[in-house]
């Protein structure tokens, strides 16, 4: 257990995101038995120029950039949320990495000393370097903390994306040798890390158990309810960048009795898709965070079922155990990462296998294999997760102590 010990986050997600947060859970664990500074990623120029400030998750951060010290919010008695002032110069564009690199590291300074003044005001000290995924402000910003600890967390292969492509592919792997810690949340991470760094672990994810505790009281809502007969249901964002569309349409055309629910936003391609045109895919719309287990509860079955590609092949997505939460059978993609979940989920290699799964999940729906599920996922609870965090950052300490008497021991 590390406990009393002073934690600064940096990520890529701001504090007010509308959307699940791997690092928020993380941070509100933290925070319980640690001092945690959770650091909102800067506007960047280019942002401010494009008015994306204007989205909703940046609303609340505008104004700080007005101010020279930036603003801290309170949040509990030991955890603090930094909305830094700084503006970060947009430097992606630049063809050079050498340019860029510079760049980026000017960028990294001032973001650096902005968190020194908090770090200074808190009276921070010795404290744990959390980085969850900020591969470019990330890449120098150990040399300027100079935290006791450093940890690079890594929960998707962002390099894949166009953005983070460009110097990604030379940034990230610096960062990770630099990084005391490198910890993911699927093997196909740790796999990619293990190339740069020793320290690389697979650590799991977590998910919110409490709602265990009042899973009888929820009411299916009226939009699921009035749905009559069998539901294969999906919850999250629609897109066609990760969820196989055919597959839906395939699914959908067999079985013409079933209904097949969606419930989350939809990108274009889900938009313009032929899944609108098939009268048993009813499409709910998007739903607030609170109420995604009233649907998955109204679920007969919950699927999964991401195309595979290099990007989808090692995501852990967190429905996967809000669905066993609720005690749902679940049918998904054979990705690597669905490995980690054989003995609960079913996994389906084509299109014809994904739907003999979900026939065999709907026949073997035994109160036994729905306990099963539920302490599948009662134990990748957020607290579990943190757990695993903390045992590698003592397994590190631990073995920093060794060494250490080991040199002054050879020394003497």
């Amino acid at each position: 257990m590390v406990v009393n010990r002073d934690i600064v986050i940096i990520g890529i997600q701001s504090w007010d995101i509308k959307i699940g947060s791997n690092c928020k859970n993380l941070a509100w664990e933290f925070a319980k038995q640690n001092r945690v500074l959770y650091v909102n990623p800067p506007l960047d120029r280019a942002e401010k120029i494009r008015k994306y400030f204007q989205i909703q998750r940046r609303m609340n951060r505008k104004d700080s950039n007005k101010t020279k010290s930036g603003n801290l919010e309170k949040i509990t008695e030991n955890f603090w949320v930094l909305n830094p002032a700084m503006t970060r110069e947009s430097i992606n564009r630049i063809p050079s990495y050498s340019v860029f690199s510079l760049l980026n590291r000017l960028n990294t300074r001032r973001f650096s000393r902005e968190i020194k003044k908090v770090l200074k005001t808190l009276n921070f000290r010795n404290f744990i370097l959390f980085n969850d995924s900020s591969m470019f402000l990330g890449e120098y910003i150990k040399e300027y903390l100079q935290p006791s600890i450093y940890i690079y967390y890594i929960r998707d292969f962002l390099i894949l994306h166009p953005y983070w492509r460009k110097h990604g592919t030379k940034s990230e792997p610096a960062l990770i040798k630099k990084a005391d810690l490198v910890l993911t949340n699927s093997e196909v991470y740790r796999d990619y890390a293990l190339q740069f760094n020793s320290q690389s672990y697979m650590v799991g994810q977590g998910c919110d158990i409490s709602i265990l505790d009042k899973v009888d009281e929820i009411e299916i809502p009226k939009d699921l309810s009035n749905i009559h007969g069998i539901k294969i249901g999906y919850v999250g964002y629609l897109t066609g960048g990760r969820l196989d569309i055919n597959l839906i349409e395939f699914i959908a055309r067999e079985r013409p009795q079933w209904n097949i629910v969606l419930v989350g936003p939809e990108d274009e391609r889900f938009r313009r898709s032929r899944l609108h045109d098939i009268p048993n895919i009813k499409f709910l719309g998007p739903v607030t965070p609170e109420s995604v287990p009233a649907y998955i509860k109204g679920f007969d079955v919950a699927i999964n079922p991401q195309v595979i590609t290099p990007v989808t092949d090692g995501n852990y997505p967190r429905k996967i155990d809000e669905y066993l939460l609720l005690g749902k059978p679940v049918v998904c993609s054979a990705t690597r990462a669905m490995r980690y979940f054989e003995d609960t989920v079913y996994v389906a290699g084509n299109y014809h296998e994904f739907l003999e799964k979900i026939e065999i999940a709907l026949q073997e729906n035994s109160t036994l294999k729905i306990n099963k599920r539920v302490e599948t996922a009662r134990n990748h609870s957020w607290a579990n997760n943190v757990e695993e965090i903390y045992r590698r950052i003592i397994q590190l300490e631990e073995k920093r102590k060794y060494e250490k008497e080991s040199y002054s021991f050879t020394s003497n």
